[in-house]
């Protein structure tokens, strides 16, 4: 898959000493994403806006906030966050979970 007609500023998004590394694409309608992956670790991320996390490679566990259950993604499947809130997210040593951010 890839997006066609984009914009996409050259400085990286790096988060967690390197443990998160992404890059911000404008698409043609203003529509913000990130493209990036998460190498083997455990974080929490906070939300502004609700997004969805799409698995285009890998596979990690999530937790938002609120619940007590770890849920398992991989390529192909995705999770909402609410805006305003938190989740972790666990990458398994040899694993890494590449991602398409989609925000609002």
């Amino acid at each position: 898959m890839q997006y066609d007609s984009v914009s996409v500023l050259k400085k990286a998004n790096v988060y967690f000493d390197g443990k998160c590394v992404s890059h911000t694409v404008l698409l043609a309608d203003g529509t913000k994403k990130t493209l990036g992956v998460i190498l083997p670790s455990s974080l929490t991320f906070n939300t502004g806006a609700p997004e969805i996390m799409e698995g285009v490679g890998g596979s990690c566990r999530v937790r938002l906030q609120g619940e007590s259950e770890w849920t398992n993604y991989g390529e192909g499947q995705s999770f909402k966050v609410p805006g305003n809130s938190s989740f972790e997210i666990a990458v398994a040593e040899g694993e890494a979970y590449h991602y398409v951010c989609h925000f609002g």
